[in-house]
């Protein structure tokens, strides 16, 4: 349940360490280990919407239109492709100039211009969810905890190891803001920074690790929040906490059990609670009807299509092919692949082959999320920077029919 998901936002002019690096600034490659698979590979592939994956990657590519020259997006060193948006110039270009309205033809389009890799590492797979919180814009009654807005002093930018990093200057030294026992304590009080009031503390623990949610006001309406910033201290999962103090087994913890044992122990919460020093701090946003969540990549979240990713081993808009074989919680067997594409990031996503599937909203959503903690496989597909002979899109289809990966 460690997420914390953050949409693109610019970094600010800070000295010493923290650099200026744009709207989507780079960060260390990392190695992972690879190799090249044909898409007689991808489980269940044919069967795939691939009319709803084509309309995605056009999203993406207008959002990648949209970037600066030179933007890095991730990737590991080890992958050929798409880890800045001049790789994905010939496949972008060829969308914009296709006629593809067809499944077959979408289909087609993606044989032609990616090139699948295995990631050979055993991948693991978690979910994350968009809950819904009650709330109140004003303080009162059973409404008491706040939750703030992102401080003015606030700032983040890449250290020298490129690195994403939160904070403030205290004495002309750069240092994280304060932690969460700190703000319980008041530290922000009389500010102006609350954005609402909720009910509960777990409430407010639950909307900080998603990063995202929907607030349901008294009376009826309701008011979306995102990510706006966090306070650079560590973050440490609260399953963890209950696992190290006995509370729990590590193989009983998810997003049930952990609300299960704070709500029959609400004077442990405070402790425990504050065992993790982040916190997290949130912007109202505005959403279309039935829209997700901004993801990290600057686009809303698809359900069951949206992964968020490490960026240091898979780029942002990169189609990613998941396969979950593993058993779930219930010991009955778990198998699940379809295509996804990689467009957030979250602090405990780390590692080559980790993946977290956004899974949309509602009850059942969140108890999914809760309990998924699966192995599987994942093929990353990376873009082509042209095809040889094919001017346009119809004639580079063409060479991909019947499922073969286009050489």
């Amino acid at each position: 349940m460690a997420k914390h998901y953050s949409p693109l936002v610019c970094l600010v002019m800070v000295p010493l360490c923290i650099a200026l690096a744009g709207c989507m600034p780079g960060l260390p490659s990392a190695q992972m280990d690879v190799k090249p698979a044909d898409y007689s590979q991808l489980s269940g592939w044919e069967r795939e919407d691939h009319l709803q994956l084509f309309k995605m990657l056009a999203e993406e590519c207008q959002r990648i239109d949209h970037l600066p020259a030179g933007t890095f997006l991730g990737g590991a060193s080890t992958l050929p492709s798409g880890k800045n948006v001049e790789e994905w110039k010939g496949v972008c270009t060829a969308v914009k100039t296709g006629a593809v309205d067809q499944p077959a033809q979408a289909r087609q389009f993606f044989e032609a211009w990616f090139q699948p890799y295995l990631i050979t590492k055993q991948a693991f797979y978690t979910g994350y969810y968009d809950p819904e919180v009650p709330a109140s814009l004003t303080k009162g009654g059973e409404y008491q905890v706040p939750l703030y807005r992102r401080p003015a002093d606030l700032l983040h930018g890449r250290n020298a190891a490129g690195e994403l990093e939160f904070g403030h200057w205290v004495d002309a030294v750069f240092r994280p803001y304060d932690d969460r026992a700190t703000i319980n304590a008041g530290s922000l009080e009389g500010k102006g920074l609350e954005l609402a009031w909720l009910k509960s503390p777990v409430d407010l623990l639950f909307l900080q690790t998603q990063g995202s949610g929907r607030l349901r006001l008294p009376d009826g309406g309701e008011l979306f929040v995102g990510y706006d910033g966090r306070n650079g201290r560590p973050y440490v999962p609260v399953g963890r906490i209950l696992v190290r103090r006995g509370a729990m087994r590590a193989e009983d913890v998810s997003v049930k059990t952990i609300r299960a044992w704070l709500e029959t122990h609400p004077d442990q919460v405070k402790s425990v609670l504050e065992s993790n020093p982040s916190y997290v701090f949130f912007r109202s946003v505005e959403r279309k009807a039935g829209e997700g969540p901004v993801g990290g990549f600057g686009i809303a979240l698809q359900a069951q299509r949206s992964l968020a990713i490490d960026r240091h081993f898979v780029s942002y808009g990169m189609p990613v092919w998941v396969e979950i074989n593993d058993k779930g919680r219930d010991g009955q067997a778990v198998s699940w692949a379809h295509m996804t594409f990689a467009q957030d990031s979250g602090s405990d996503i780390r590692g080559a082959g980790r993946g977290d599937l956004f899974l949309g909203e509602g009850e059942k959503a969140a108890t999914i999320a809760g309990d998924m903690k699966v192995y599987g496989r994942m093929f990353v597909l990376a873009p082509r920077l042209s095809l040889p002979n094919a001017p346009n899109v119809g004639a580079s289809t063409a060479s991909a029919s019947g499922g073969q990966t286009a050489k």
